[in-house]
């Protein structure tokens, strides 16, 4: 009797084990892989600098303050805000705008509308000067992905892009008097990136430009003050060139 019993519960004992066994996972089912938290924030802080690159510097922080700035330089100045295509057509007729072009050392991006590549002149001179000193040390183009905008345009471009200035207001988009031009930063190297930076802050420190580095964009924002020294007047065909009065003839004098 007694090894009957025993009999009993080896049976039981291997019976239990045989479930147990069946009831392991196999070896050929993949189990997800827990990151540690110092590996997800790296992995974090590499798809920041692959889509906005290097941390913004101090300088080239936007604020509400900055906007107010941009707002107030237009005032002053007494610049018009365009409000819808026809009015910038107008203005792009009788030159108050004019256009950026091409060249070896400046880019403008091929998917902006030939009549959204212009703006004030002294904005284009200095887009000018920055990408021929650019080219210097680099030997290629900087790229300008935006320029003057309607606030019919910026309307749309607030449905869209929750990142947009207001297009009306006292912190509405400087874009719209045709003072600001973004230049495209994807693609620049660290040293490229930190050279228009640097450039950029130079020229703030001196109350030039009021700039900032967007980061849901890829691009610097760059607002021009009237103030910007060009050297060489830009002909537009507001301006009509002036015959220079006739020079009298010099007469030869008698000797003394």
């Amino acid at each position: 009797m007694r090894h009957i019993s025993l009999l009993f519960v080896l049976i039981v004992v291997a019976i239990s084990v045989q479930a147990d066994v069946h009831s392991l996972p196999s070896r050929t089912t993949r189990t997800r892989r827990v990151s540690s938290p110092r590996r997800h924030h790296r992995r974090a802080h590499l798809r920041r600098l692959r889509y906005y690159g290097p941390p913004v510097a101090p300088e080239l922080r936007g604020s509400r303050d900055s906007l107010l700035k941009q707002n107030s330089e237009i005032d002053q100045a007494g610049l018009t805000r365009i409000e819808d295509d026809a009015q910038l057509e107008q203005l792009e007729e009788r030159g108050v705008l004019v256009p950026f072009v091409s060249t070896e050392y400046m880019a403008v991006n091929p998917y902006l509308k030939e009549n959204r590549r212009y703006a004030r002149p002294w904005v284009v001179q200095f887009v000018d000067d920055m990408s021929r000193e650019f080219y210097q040390q680099f030997g290629r183009p900087l790229q300008v992905t935006s320029a003057v905008r309607t606030t019919e345009q910026q309307r749309h471009l607030m449905r869209t892009n929750h990142n947009a200035a207001p297009a009306e207001g006292e912190v509405a988009s400087s874009h719209l008097a045709g003072t600001t031009v973004d230049i495209g930063k994807r693609g620049l190297t660290r040293k490229q990136h930190k050279w228009v930076a640097d450039y950029l802050a130079g020229m703030k420190e001196q109350d030039i430009i009021e700039p900032e580095e967007e980061r849901r964009q890829a691009c610097f924002h760059i607002m021009v003050s009237q103030r910007y020294p060009y050297p060489v007047a830009i002909q537009t065909k507001a301006s009509e060139p002036v015959e220079a009065p006739p020079v009298a003839p010099v007469l030869p004098q008698p000797p003394q």
